[in-house]
């Protein structure tokens, strides 16, 4: 028996969404033109699902909230490249209260992921370390995620990898300053 969300054919195609062309122009485009948007904005969800279908993975294999796994890579990051990480730094990152922060740090302390160390450039401070046992694990998981993605991109030719560039670009342009829910105008 099929479900009423497997006889939905597109979220995308705006023939389907948008059959008036309220929304989106396509006039100025030719049916296959067309249909190959249409398959790269359906490309994009299916990245998009299978990226936080990773993601929740990792947490779960590593028994963190998505939070606290932002905070990881961050402190990963800075620790990777020599930079001494504090709590301000990590609340900065994430955009989060110094209270929320404490709160994390807590958990992640208490989780055996990270130590509170003197910092020491500044007495008055505290480092934030992530343990090598944590360190490992993100290895294991979303660092050998992120070699499969660089590996996909690096096997694309210089060109190609030109044309995602400006792809990711102009979505970028193109998003900047929209809020959810107002229209543009």
């Amino acid at each position: 028996m099929e479900r009423d969300d497997e006889r939905v054919r597109s979220l995308v195609d705006p023939r389907l969404m948008d059959p008036d062309g309220e929304i989106v122009a396509r006039a100025h485009l030719a049916p296959d033109d067309l249909d190959q948007v249409v398959a790269v904005l359906e490309a994009m969800g299916a990245w998009s699902r299978l990226e936080r279908e990773l993601s929740a993975k990792a947490r779960e294999y590593m028994r963190l909230g998505d939070t606290d796994m932002r905070a990881l890579r961050y402190l990963i990051a800075a620790q990777r490249q020599g930079i001494i990480a504090t709590p301000g730094m990590i609340a900065a990152h994430l955009r989060i209260s110094p209270a929320a922060t404490t709160k994390l740090t807590d958990r992640l302390e208490t989780g055996g992921h990270i130590r509170r160390l003197p910092h020491p450039g500044d007495r008055r401070r505290i480092a934030i370390e992530v343990t090598e046992t944590t360190s490992a694990s993100a290895r294991a998981s979303v660092g050998r995620s992120h070699a499969r993605r660089f590996d996909a991109i690096a096997s694309l030719a210089p060109e190609d990898r030109a044309a995602v560039l400006r792809f990711f670009d102009a979505l970028t342009q193109a998003a900047e300053g929209i809020e959810p829910g107002l229209a543009e105008g």
